[in-house]
């Protein structure tokens, strides 16, 4: 007896997260560079380009730090190195990578913490985004996969979003936090898909 499906895939109601696939985070020796990132994100192009395609809205997070003061000070007390340099306002680092770059109707979001719903427009554009509550689930790419993604994949479930969580297409520090996230995900908050089984979905939905 296969696993239960809880609900549904419909990609009339759903819409592409991309958290934090910013420079700092994916080029090679960036402050905060997590590998596997730039492993999927091959991956995070596909499931873009599919959701470009078939009209499922794209939604970015950049995360961003200041340099005139701490607007996240405990995250730069877990991370010193944050304290000078990494994901500041205005530098290169902040920015999307080349390979993932929003399109100039694509709604970027910034943020100043690792919950991409905490202090900003992110469940008001979500809501009306294909119109008034027509959107209901949540796909979520990016990284990192432990951190900022599945904090967003836990403040969506917790606003009544579904959540699919692509478990190739997000990118964590290590496999073993990554995959920790992809069980605890799948068990309570959301379906975890790998990329080619969404974009099936995508494609007969």
């Amino acid at each position: 007896m296969g696993k239960r499906i809880p609900w549904d895939f419909d990609k009339n109601k759903a819409v592409l997260l991309v958290v934090d696939m910013q420079n700092d985070f994916v080029n090679e020796g960036a402050i905060m560079e997590v590998p596997m990132a730039r492993q999927y994100l091959p991956n995070m192009k596909k499931l873009l380009e599919a959701s470009r395609k078939h009209g499922i809205p794209v939604i970015f997070t950049t995360h961003v730090l200041y340099n005139h003061f701490e607007v996240s000070p405990l995250e730069v007390a877990y991370n010193p190195r944050l304290e000078n340099a990494g994901m500041r306002q205005g530098t290169a680092g902040v920015e999307v990578v080349d390979g993932l770059k929003p399109l100039a109707n694509e709604t970027v979001i910034q943020k100043h913490r690792y919950d991409a719903f905490h202090n900003t427009q992110l469940e008001t554009i979500i809501r009306n985004i294909r119109g008034l509550g027509v959107a209901d689930t949540v796909i979520i790419t990016g990284t990192v996969t432990n951190v900022c993604c599945e904090t967003s994949a836990r403040s969506a479930f917790m606003r009544d979003f579904k959540v699919v969580f692509v478990s190739d297409a997000n990118g964590g520090f290590d496999e073993m936090s990554h995959q920790a996230t992809l069980t605890i995900i799948d068990k309570v908050f959301g379906r975890v898909m790998n990329t080619e089984e969404l974009l099936q979905e995508i494609e007969r939905s």
